[in-house]
């Protein structure tokens, strides 16, 4: 059974920072490309940051480019998403997700299958 399990959430203040992990059961990660999204009241699902199953090639949405960081531990079969200088714009909950089939637009969230049940992410002073 395909699991993931997102957490490392919290509040902190602006110009801090979070690492988010992604915990996944049911199948090997690296096989599979890992995105994570995050959704703030009233708006859409945006992508964020996606991780490729092939080379590991990484994608980032423009408004956290030089800011996110997604990384993976193959041993640990868990994704990261380190988050520096935090803006109170980042404030959503934040998403992991994964898909059986090749992803064609990694920070579309219309191309992944399987999701966790997210966790939140405020930032305020």
């Amino acid at each position: 059974q395909v699991q993931l399990v997102e957490s490392g959430g919290g509040l902190v203040q602006p110009g801090g920072s979070l690492r988010l992990s992604c915990a996944a059961s049911g199948f090997t990660l690296d096989r599979y490309a890992i995105g994570w999204f995050r959704q703030a009241p009233g708006k859409e699902r945006e992508g964020v940051s996606c991780i490729s199953s092939s080379d590991g090639s990484t994608y980032y949405a423009d408004s956290v480019k030089g800011r996110f960081t997604i990384s993976r531990d193959n041993a640990k079969n868990t994704v990261y998403l380190q988050m520096d200088s935090l803006k109170p714009e980042d404030t959503a909950v934040y998403y992991c997700a994964t898909t059986r089939y090749e992803v064609v637009t990694p920070l579309s969230p219309y191309e992944y299958d399987f999701w966790g049940q997210g966790t939140q992410v405020t930032v305020s002073s």
